[in-house]
């Protein structure tokens, strides 16, 4: 069952023509429509289903710059600061919490990539610190698990996907956006080898700019287009229990579980050492590119060939414009949580801090990630389709960056001086 987020009253009249045209109404899309609108330029945001249904409120709500890679850190730095005057900035609570994130480590050589990480990004100046055994308990106390240490940003946090992108696009919606749910995009209309505006399922939207920022869809629109962006896709299971006296308000990543409070006091959980990785046709496509990624983190995947693969076999990658398209047939992606990894996760949560031996679970959701060969998202033009701007593949880090990769993505579309240097997310990286 998926979370329920807020519910947003969108827009019923499509446009002919506007500026900018949003495809995805997940969060990053939300905030760039947000920017854009705050700088009165025009913008529709244009969702096959409904906005934040996917992704966007699947995800764990962290915001952390902890063990990102050192090229990604700005964006995160910078999200933290929009984070920080969210609220009010659209005029809602979106649950954000600057209460740290730890990571801990059950050995010396968990222990010894910690500080392996720490000494790489020492240029960014953050305010990680790695933690010994003692100062663990002291920030979560009740454990039981024999932890050699850990690390800690005190500037990390979290805010409620169910609440964030729908107070987002009711502030956009504010400042004069447009957003159409139930709309799916078909393709890009193109003029002289340009993009000039978008077919949809109700009709042919003019537009000066498209920013794609469809998520885990995006490989499979821009294929269309003859584009080839890599990416493979991930599935995280989570749960969320019922209101509960944990050991701490910090996020606590563990090899095998994590755990951090949600806003109605239980706590979202899940097993961070496994993903579903359903194999699909782009694995035989494209799969080789990730052979440095399988080789650090082949225990950490599910591996399995079934239902996955004959839905994605099944759906079509090729489609004329005046044909119903593959966003049609499949508003959201829904996958069934796996009650395995779910249940590993609280199994070793429980035996870590027994504080959770009463937990009862409140609901369970999984969510599919867009994985990029790099872990990094793309963020920028197309070159070979000039109007074409992507905010997308974000390996599922998306939602603690969005602010800054929406404005971003917003800035590369409209010539302002962009919030960081946007070179480490340049489209051309993966070609």
């Amino acid at each position: 069952m998926a979370p329920v987020i807020t519910p947003v009253t969108t827009s019923e009249v499509m446009p002919a023509a506007t500026t900018v045209v949003i495809i995805g109404g997940g969060i990053v899309g939300l905030t760039a429509a947000l920017t854009l609108a705050e700088r009165n330029i025009p913008v529709v945001v244009l969702e096959k289903g409904r906005i934040a249904g996917e992704q966007s409120s699947r995800n764990l709500g962290w915001i952390r710059k902890t063990s990102r890679a050192l090229e990604d850190i700005p964006l995160a730095q910078a999200a933290d600061r929009l984070w920080a005057g969210m609220a009010a900035r659209v005029g809602s609570d979106v649950g954000y919490r600057q209460a740290g994130i730890m990571f801990v480590a059950r050995d010396e050589k968990q222990m010894a990539m910690h500080e392996k990480w720490l000494n790489g990004v020492n240029a960014a100046g953050l305010d990680t610190r790695l933690l010994s055994h003692s100062e663990v308990a002291a920030h979560v106390p009740g454990g039981a698990g024999k932890w050699a240490g850990g690390i800690f940003t005190a500037s990390d946090g979290r805010a409620e996907p169910t609440l964030a992108a729908s107070a987002i696009a009711q502030a956009a919606l504010a400042k004069g956006a447009v957003i159409i749910e139930q709309c799916a995009v078909r393709a890009l209309a193109t003029q002289n080898g340009c993009v000039s505006g978008v077919v949809t399922e109700q009709g042919e939207i003019r537009c000066d700019q498209v920013l794609l920022a469809a998520g885990a869809w995006s490989r499979r629109f821009l294929g269309n287009h003859g584009i080839n962006l890599p990416t493979l896709p991930l599935i995280c299971s989570v749960m969320r229990t019922k209101p509960l006296q944990g050991p701490t308000n910090i996020a606590v990543g563990a090899p095998d579980f994590s755990f951090r409070q949600h806003q109605d006091g239980g706590f979202i959980v899940t097993q961070r050492g496994a993903l579903d990785a359903p194999l699909t046709l782009d694995h035989l496509l494209i799969g080789t590119r990730y052979m440095p990624q399988l080789r650090h983190a082949r225990d950490n995947l599910r591996i399995s060939l079934g239902k996955y693969f004959v839905k994605d076999l099944a759906m079509a990658r090729r489609w004329r414009h005046d044909r119903r398209s593959p966003f049609e047939h499949v508003r959201t992606l829904d996958p069934q949580a796996n009650p395995a990894l779910n249940s590993e996760a609280m199994r070793n949560l429980r035996a870590a801090w027994p504080a959770f031996q009463q937990a009862e679970m409140a609901a369970s959701w999984a969510g599919v990630i867009d994985v990029t060969p790099d872990s990094n998202p793309v963020i920028g033009p197309v070159a070979s389709m000039p109007g074409l701007t992507l905010a997308t593949g974000f390996s599922g880090h998306g939602f603690g960056t969005s602010p800054a990769a929406g404005q971003l993505a917003a800035d590369l579309l409209t010539g302002h001086v962009p919030i960081i240097d946007p070179s480490p997310y340049r489209f051309e990286r993966l070609m």
